[in-house]
């Protein structure tokens, strides 16, 4: 993990203090099936201007494994977070776990919370989906010191002409629910885009790091509508082959989209957010925003 000058320009103009930092993901081993840490973060720089929350991503089918020992996936968890931090003389107050859980892997889940948050000692928040605050009698609450409501990825993935990252219409069903949630909420936006990659009516992919701007400029590209492009001549790009009259749908946050999402928010909130939270610090994201945006959306509350 290294920061480029631009990224170092926004931390600063936009006064941030904490960072939420992807230490690594668990998932299952391909043989086994034991849950296994994936892609570790290596730090390249120093940040100790900065306060660090490690946020550790659970993949649901671990949490669904039917004799997962909860108990030791917790100690080896918060052993790896705690080795990290060793090596990289950080001493973090407050870690966090993403996981996506659901009715079948809540007892799992939920038990892991309990025992993770007396091994660390620290403070804990966790992700919650808006599906998680509408339906929290069934999904039930994590035994957490705040949330983190991830406003963001609301629909599936598909060829249709809906936005997967972020639809009003999906969101309004569940907005009203905010008031009646017991746990305090801070809230995740999404300042980042992709490309679902269509071939014969099927998505095949999702590209990352990609936009409208790039593809307008790339004469293997043709234009079809605001969001979709058609692969004129087949071509690589990014490593990945395009073949001709393959269909790339462009899913991306406007500054207009973020200032809607907080205004609905705003409308629905019991208490305002201590934090708000832009997913995620990449140049490539940041240059699609003006320097005012995170500023304006942060007003909002």
């Amino acid at each position: 993990m290294k920061f480029s000058e631009t990224e170092k320009e926004s931390l600063k103009e936009n006064n941030v203090q904490k960072l939420y930092v992807r230490y690594f993901d668990i998932g299952l081993h391909p043989e086994s099936n034991f849950p296994i840490p994936i892609s570790p973060i290596r730090f390249e720089e120093n940040l100790k201007e900065y306060s660090i929350v490690p946020v550790v991503f659970i993949q649901n089918k671990v949490m669904l494994q039917p004799n997962l020992d909860v108990n030791d996936l917790a100690q080896k968890t918060f052993g790896f977070i705690e080795q990290i931090n060793s090596k990289n003389k950080i001493a973090s107050q407050e870690i966090q776990i993403d996981c996506d859980w659901t009715l079948k892997s809540k007892e799992n889940y939920l038990k892991f919370i309990e025992v993770f948050k007396k091994l660390s000692k620290k403070k804990l928040s966790a992700t919650i989906r808006l599906h998680q605050v509408k339906y929290f009698k069934k999904t039930k609450i994590p035994n957490v010191d705040s949330g983190v409501l991830m406003y963001y990825n609301m629909g599936s993935i598909a060829p249709d002409s809906l936005n997967s990252i972020y639809d009003k219409k999906v969101a309004e069903r569940y907005l009203k629910s905010l008031k009646r949630y017991p746990l305090h909420l801070d809230f995740a936006f999404p300042i980042f885009s992709w490309g679902v990659h269509i071939r014969n009516n099927k998505v095949i992919g999702l590209r990352s790091k990609m936009n409208s701007r790039a593809l307008e400029k790339d004469s293997n590209f043709e234009k079809m509508s605001p969001i979709f492009f058609r692969v004129k001549h087949s071509n690589y790009k990014n490593g990945v082959f395009y073949e001709e009259n393959d269909l790339l749908k462009m899913e991306e946050i406007k500054p207009d989209d973020l200032k809607e999402m907080a205004e609905d928010l705003q409308d629905n909130l019991v208490e305002k957010p201590n934090e708000i939270i832009f997913y995620d610090l990449d140049e490539f994201n940041l240059n699609n925003y003006e320097k005012n945006t995170f500023k304006q959306i942060i007003s909002c509350f």
